[in-house]
């Protein structure tokens, strides 16, 4: 039986070179089939996937045709392909009405869900903006109107309307009236009213004003706590920034116990300032800071600015403070104000912390006693460290004296002390400041 004819070196050669040619991709493939002509010629003996294989004899030109389909396969071929698929997304990114109307219905559905989460700060809006005024001031006009070529200058602010016991009261800052008489201050309701305040009562040491108003359909804002107030809380600053009145700005709390600041009125010497990057600006002082129960928790006073606008930083006077002292102003006209009697030592860091067995600098050291007073007959000594005050944390000296400052006159209070490395707790009733600075 004859044996099977065995293929010549030609044959071979073209198996090799396509068995590398079935290793391409299709892309690839296709197109060096496009070629094949040019060097293998047509026929029955091109390459072909199967049967026998018949080499043609080489030439110069169909060489080089060769190497360029190899060049076209390799380089040439995936940029056209980039093209052309960069051509299909841009189609894609195209939209017709029917994907676009689908697109809306889409977005509308998800928007759904965040205006539902807005929908809160909405309401607190509508609750809000009617208790709000502005505030227009004259310094220099008490009563009566101002003589013809005098120059007027004016200040603008924001307050907020209150009802205690029954009658209604404009809370706001006293460096927005001050110096100002019941014919200079100009009262401007969310309904377009005008009103002129009856009575003024006002603290330096607080920078706090309180006016009396009287008409009707006053509408009176709910009051929160402040000390129930956490850093982070969403809060809303209202007022007329610029003479804007009713404008409404939303951020958060930043900060607490903000003190020592200075904010160019000497007289303000209780501190206590809750901070907010809710956008404040002059004229919002006087304005509520509110929470999102629609409660104001503090009264805006004062910014840090470079520029003299807002920067993100923003004070508020705690409504718990501001009350504090309002209340007694419209009850006996005047703030009293309880004493102690202990000199606090400003240098108390962590290195004397240390020194005296604590972990890190909590509380207020005392370095001195007011003879007769609270203090020294409730047995405080020098070098003591106040830890608690009627059973609150003291966070340092200024957050002692304000604690103070806010206890009614005449209170007994449990304070924590640290002495000798050791704890105890004495009873203190507090006095009436003003006996003491006589």
């Amino acid at each position: 039986m004859a044996g099977r004819a065995q293929p010549d070196e030609g044959t071979l050669e073209c198996q090799r070179i396509y068995q590398q040619v079935r290793g391409t991709s299709k892309r690839k493939m296709t197109t060096l089939f496009f070629f094949r002509n040019a060097f293998w010629g047509t026929g029955r003996d091109q390459c072909q996937p199967s049967g026998n294989f018949t080499l043609k004899r080489f030439s110069p030109w169909r060489v080089s045709v060769w190497l360029s389909s190899l060049v076209w396969a390799n380089l040439c071929l995936p940029l056209w392909a980039q093209s052309i698929l960069g051509g299909l997304l841009e189609t894609a990114d195209a939209l017709n009405a029917q994907q676009q109307e689908e697109l809306y219905r889409q977005l509308q559905k998800q928007a759904e869900y965040w205006e539902r989460q807005a929908a809160v700060v909405k309401t607190v809006v509508k609750l809000v903006r009617p208790t709000v005024v502005h505030i227009e001031a004259e310094p220099g006009i008490p009563s009566l109107p101002q003589r013809p070529g005098t120059q007027r200058v004016e200040e603008a602010g924001s307050g907020v309307i209150v009802q205690i016991q029954g009658k209604f009261y404009v809370l706001t800052n006293r460096h927005v009236i001050k110096g100002s008489g019941l014919g200079g201050i100009k009262i401007s309701l969310a309904d377009g009213r005008r009103l002129f305040p009856t009575r003024i009562w006002d603290d330096p040491e607080t920078d706090v004003a309180v006016l009396a108003v009287d008409a009707p359909g006053l509408v009176p804002a709910r009051l929160g706590k402040s000390k129930d107030v956490e850093i982070g809380d969403f809060v809303l600053a209202v007022g007329s920034p610029f003479g804007l009145s009713h404008s409404v700005t939303f951020g958060i709390i930043s900060a607490k116990g903000r003190r020592d600041l200075e904010l160019g009125h000497a007289e303000v010497v209780f501190q206590d300032f809750l901070q907010t990057d809710a956008a404040i600006n002059p004229g919002n002082s006087g304005g509520p800071l509110i929470n999102l129960r629609g409660e104001v928790i503090g009264i805006n006073t004062a910014i840090a600015s470079n520029s003299g606008g807002n920067e993100g930083i923003g004070f508020a006077i705690p409504i718990d403070m501001f009350m504090f002292v309002a209340n007694q102003l419209i009850e006996k006209g005047k703030v009293v104000r309880a004493f102690l009697g202990v000199h606090l030592d400003s240098r108390f860091g962590p290195a004397m912390a240390a020194e005296v067995g604590l972990p890190r600098p909590i509380g207020a050291r005392v370095s001195g006693i007011t003879p007769q007073s609270p203090a020294a007959a409730a047995g405080i000594q020098v070098g003591d460290i106040i830890l608690q005050f009627d059973g609150q944390l003291v966070e340092d000296a200024g957050h002692l004296i304000n604690l103070v400052a806010t206890t009614p006159v005449g209170k007994k209070v449990p304070i924590l002390l640290f002495r000798d490395r050791k704890t105890l707790t004495i009873e203190v009733t507090l006095a009436d400041r003003a006996n003491f600075l006589k």
